[in-house]
């Protein structure tokens, strides 16, 4: 079965890391499924994003998995989270997306739920 995991929370959200931990057990599974993230969700592709050595670091979790990590580009700009493509386009000073992850049009979503047989918001 195909699932789609649509991330909208926070980093700083519990719901990030259940969506996370649903990644994870569906990977060990060896189950079909894609993520993408959005709205504040966004935020866990900033690689500027700091954390206190004594916590996990929910960015470098979601790189690890290996997995395509498209982020929806308007979110994330109107978050402050850039690319270098788009840093010169819009004429912003520096980049700050994580390693591994993308950002995409809204276009990718609309794909992605279409051919997802479910799907799951956190």
């Amino acid at each position: 079965m195909s699932t789609l995991i649509l991330i909208t929370s926070a980093p700083s959200s519990i719901h990030a890391w259940h969506a996370l931990g649903l990644a994870q057990a569906l990977q060990k599974k060896k189950e079909d499924f894609r993520v993408f993230f959005y709205q504040d969700g966004v935020s866990v592709a900033n690689s500027l994003q700091w954390v206190p050595d004594d916590q996990r670091r929910l960015t470098q979790q979601w790189q690890s998995l290996e997995i395509r990590l498209p982020v929806c580009v308007s979110a994330a700009l109107a978050r402050g989270i850039t690319d270098a493509e788009n840093a010169q386009r819009h004429n912003i000073q520096q980049h700050n997306l994580a390693e591994k992850f993308e950002l995409v049009g809204l276009g990718e979503l609309a794909d992605a739920v279409q051919s997802a047989q479910r799907l799951i918001q956190f």
